[in-house]
Parts: structure tokens; C-alpha cells; sequence
């Protein structure tokens, strides 16, 4: 499927984002694949939110799309498969492993409980990777709302992962996200535990209405080796308090492509959170506008007008928000590629600017 931007999304950009955004752009949460990644046999239903880009998003889509949406930024990524029990864990990472270059495109394997960490690191290291992801869909042995952070993530590919200094991008479980007490005490301890790990919670622990990120972030904020990263989150409320309560040089944006290109907005309703969707696609707690009363744009778009009035809000400066968008994502991924691989530093990336 071809790029769907349209005259109105340009004024968007043009309008309200141009000036805002930097030079540079490094999304730290992408998923991509191709049809070789998923398991024999398997396709998506119609509604999946994939077949929005065919079924398939591969590094070139991904391309297509960025220079579509950010036509005057260089933009870099991490990527990973998509985690479902229809991906080929070994496929998928060979695939990352064929498109990253740890330079303008870094990323993980993806990894089940049920993995041992020798298989793991074998994932890992033969496909030069930084890193893994975990999901909550692997863990099959119990109901969702019982997942805890640890069955995700057993403690030997734990060990492994700090071993080497390796990258994590956690996408927490549980109905209470950033606020259930199970998930705050085990994300400080696995952050305590393997201080080696760089731990990187998506989603701002899950956080998308504001009652549940105020006061949740105190823990992980004191651990040095955990991160967040902003993936479809458009709350400016939610987006202000992480940029005043948590370390700015340890939060990276993140849009969660390709489900970022979809038209819609994420909206806080009564200590809620819902996703007021143009396009029938089932994502989460979603509300179809089947009379199509609103114009949208992208949630990618939504995403930036969001982080643009949080840091009017929260007073960042200019070198804040080009960390932001691309030297705290690009110094950590850079760091792990060259901890583990030994590269060299690119040219085009270097430290991290001083706000």
C-alpha cells in the first residue's frame, strides 16, 4: 500500500510541527517485518491494524513513510518484529539482523519466556543485534491481568542481557500499567537487579491518561540504567509530567510505527484512556467514527503535537528537544552496538548535546 498522507497532514507539518522539529529524528520504536517473519500459513484478519500497510511493514515502507511525514528531517530508527505467537522468533530476528547496520537503523530480537538465554544470545548475537523484546502474548501459562514483569522476562536472559550491557524495551503488563504496585516494585528491582541492562519502558510505562503516570515514575527515575520512551503517547498532560519528573537525557521518542500512521487520536476519558479512530482497525479500546464527523491525522502527527505543547509547557530548550528526538536514543543504541561489536562511532551521530 502506498504512503496515505494527504494535503491536510502537510498542513500540519508545515503549519505547527516544521519549526518545531529538529534535524534530526531517531524513532526508538518500530516495528518492521516481512511476510518471511511470520510463521507458515498465517495472515492477519481484515481489521488487524497491519493491513493498513498490507500486512507487511519492511524497512523500505518504513522509509517511505518517514520521508513522507518528516520530509526535512534524516530520520534513523530501532526496530523489532511484531510480538505475537504468529512471528518466527529465528526469522524475524535474521530479518532485523539483515536491515540493521547499527548506524542508521539498530535492533532487537524478539524473545519468549520459553527461550533459554544460550538461545537468546545465539538470537542476539549472530544477527549483531543491541538488544530484546519481550511481550506479555508469550506468556501463556496464566491469564493477562496476572502477568508480571518477571514472567516476562526470566531471570537467566536476564543475567545474559546485563552480562553483555545489552537493551530492553519492556512493554509492561497488567490492568493498572504504571500504577500497579506489582509492576512499580518489579521495575525498580530488575532495574537494581541488572544495573549492566539498559531497561527502556515503552509507552511511558503504558502511561496515556494523566492520573496514571502522576507519582509513578519516582522509582525507575532514581535507577540510571532505566529509560521511557514517548510511543503513542499524545497526552501533553502525561508528556509534561514525565518531562519535569523524569531525567530528560532518559527519555527517547518512540511512535510505535506502523500503527502510529494510522488516523486517529488517543483521548483521556474519566481516568480512562480510548483511541477515537478514522479507519475500522481493532486497536485496543478503540472508538470508530463511522459517520465520519471528524477529520484526523495521523496518530504519529497527534504524537507531536502532544510532545511540542509539553515542552512549551515544561519550558525544554532547543537542545533538550534534539536530545530528545534523536542524541539519547542514538548515544544509547550506538554505545551498546559498539560495547558489543566494537563499531566505530557514525559520523553523523555523535555524543549527546549538553541542554
Amino acid at each position: 500500500m502506498s504512503v496515505d498522507y494527504t494535503d491536510a497532514d502537510r498542513q500540519v507539518y508545515e503549519c505547527e510541527l516544521k519549526a518545531f522539529l529538529p534535524e534530526k529524528v531517531f524513532d526508538a520504536h518500530v516495528h518492521v517485518f516481512d511476510a518471511s517473519c511470520m510463521v507458515q500459513g498465517h495472515s492477519f484478519p481484515s481489521r488487524h491494524v497491519y493491513q493498513k500497510v498490507g500486512g507487511v511493514f519492511t524497512l523500505e515502507q518504513c522509509f517511505e513513510w518517514a520521508a513522507a511525514l518528516l520530509p526535512e528531517q534524516k530520520f534513523s530508527l530501532n526496530c523489532f518484529g511484531q510480538p505475537s505467537c504468529d512471528t518466527d522468533l529465528e526469522k524475524a530476528a535474521d530479518y532485523s539482523g539483515r536491515i540493521a547496520d547499527n548506524r542508521r537503523c539498530f535492533a532487537m530480537a524478539l524473545v519468549s519466556p520459553h527461550d533459554s538465554a544460550e538461545a537468546v544470545i545465539r538470537r542476539v548475537e549472530r544477527n549483531r543485534l543491541i538488544g530484546y523484546k519481550p511481550y506479555l502474548d508469550f506468556v501463556d501459562w496464566k491469564a493477562k491481568r496476572d502477568i508480571t514483569i518477571h514472567d516476562m522476562l526470566p531471570a537467566a536472559q536476564m543475567e545474559a542481557a546485563d552480562e553483555r550491557g545489552l537493551a530492553i524495551t519492556l512493554h509492561i503488563p497488567r490492568p493498572g500499567r504504571l500504577a500497579d504496585p506489582v509492576n512499580q516494585a518489579q521495575m525498580v528491582e530488575l532495574c537494581q537487579r541488572y544495573p549492566r541492562t539498559q531497561i527502556i519502558f515503552a509507552h511511558i510505562g503504558r502511561a496515556y491518561y494523566l492520573s496514571n503516570a502522576t507519582g509513578f515514575l519516582d522509582g525507575i527515575a532514581a535507577c540510571p540504567n532505566a529509560y521511557v520512551d514517548t510511543a503513542m503517547v499524545n497526552h501533553e498532560g502525561v508528556l509534561e509530567y514525565a518531562f519535569r519528573n523524569f531525567p530528560k537525557d532518559r527519555i527517547l521518542f518512540g511512535s510505535d510505527a506502523p500503527i502510529a500512521f494510522l488516523r486517529g487520536k488517543s483521548v483521556e476519558i474519566n481516568n480512562q484512556y480510548a483511541y477515537l479512530m478514522a479507519e475500522d482497525y481493532a486497536i485496543g479500546t478503540s472508538i470508530y467514527d463511522a459517520d465520519h464527523a471528524v477529520t484526523f491525522t495521523t496518530f504519529f502527527y497527534e504524537q507531536l503535537r502532544g510532545i511540542k505543547l509539553a515542552a512549551e509547557r515544561a519550558g525544554l530548550s532547543r537542545d533538550d528537544i534534539e536530545n530528545l528526538f534523536f542524541y539519547n536514543a542514538y548515544r544509547l543504541f550506538q554505545a551498546v552496538a559498539a560495547r558489543n561489536y566494537g563499531l566505530g562511532k557514525e559520523q553523523d551521530g555523535g555524543n549527546a548535546r549538553e541542554g
